[in-house]
């Protein structure tokens, strides 16, 4: 067995066991980490398959949750009923919004997603339509059920968390290993040459921006029915850093990478909880290290490799 395949078993054990032998606090915090993952993953297709510089991931993230809430609370639809719609209110926003946009690049695309996540963020403040609840959000979102079960404490949510964490890595392996997941690597390494092959270049950038937003979405449905209540500071550009720096720190392109930056992003800090005075100092310090010595983060993307024998002709020296 491979060393690589031996440590994938030993993490998927230990998470599973996790719950039994940490108390109610720990367990949350898992469950953060569990979310950030999925955000992170989502924002890894855009971000690290295409190699576009989005840091308004908080906006499509907002749209899911806020779909979620508003739903459930105004019509009474089922928690997890509503994941697939939330997905693809986040997906349709994000294809209006990147629709105009998607020709730009580098720090220009940056700053307009900026802007896109603070727009959003002003809109529900100011109660947009008068179904947004304004700063004060909304309350009262039910607990998820599941096969007649109501999912209520942390350690419940874990599995559910963690369950939907699973099936984003499996899906997104797929997805980097298809003929869709190469296109969207040419085009980040050199747009150009890719259009030059015949790969539509604008509509694989599209496509990877609303798919992305379509997974954020449906995260934003576990968020909401874990919270029960949900509020605009929940959607502030920060929290678009903080996805951006789990991909960027633990390996664009790498889902163990992105994995591995949502463990020490989102984990670290309420480990070194006792030392608040001086944790982001020493945090900080670490990332302009990581930034020097490991550009490409912890476990950046390997490249691709083919198998070209094909092109050597058939053996014994025929031509």
């Amino acid at each position: 067995m491979k060393p690589a395949t031996i440590i994938n078993v030993l993490v998927v054990a230990t998470l599973l066991v996790a719950p039994y032998w940490l108390n109610a606090y720990w367990v949350d915090v898992l469950n953060s980490i569990g979310i950030y993952a999925v955000l992170a993953l989502s924002l890894n297709v855009i971000l690290g398959y295409a190699g576009l510089f989005h840091m308004g991931h908080a906006a499509f993230f907002a749209v899911g949750t806020y779909t979620t809430a508003i739903l459930n609370t105004q019509f009474g639809i089922p928690v997890l009923w509503l994941m697939p719609l939330s997905g693809l209110t986040a997906g349709f926003f994000a294809l209006l919004v990147a629709r105009p946009i998607i020709h730009l690049r580098g720090d220009y695309l940056l700053i307009v997603t900026i802007g896109i996540v603070e727009i959003v963020r002003i809109a529900l403040v100011n109660n947009v339509f008068g179904i947004t609840g304004g700063s004060n959000g909304i309350f009262g979102i039910n607990r998820p059920e599941l096969f007649g079960y109501v999912i209520r404490t942390p350690h419940e949510f874990y599995y559910l968390i963690f369950g939907f964490a699973a099936i984003t890595v499996l899906l997104f392996l797929r997805l980097e290993n298809s003929r869709f997941g190469r296109a969207l690597n040419y085009i980040r390494e050199d747009d150009v040459a890719a259009e030059g092959s015949g790969i539509d270049a604008a509509h694989y950038k599209l496509v990877a921006f609303v798919l992305g937003a379509f997974w954020a979405g449906m995260a934003g449905t576990i968020f909401a029915a874990k919270m029960t209540i949900v509020s605009p500071q929940s959607f502030t550009f920060w929290e678009s850093v903080v996805m951006f720096t789990i991909v960027i720190l633990g390996g664009s392109g790498n889902i163990r990478g992105v994995l591995l930056g949502a463990f020490l992003i989102v984990g670290l800090p309420e480990v070194f909880r006792e030392f608040a005075g001086a944790r982001m100092l020493v945090f900080g310090a670490a990332m302009i290290l990581m930034m020097i010595f490991r550009p490409k983060g912890i476990l950046p993307a390997q490249p691709r490799t083919y198998n070209l024998d094909f092109l050597a002709g058939p053996r014994g020296g025929g031509k």
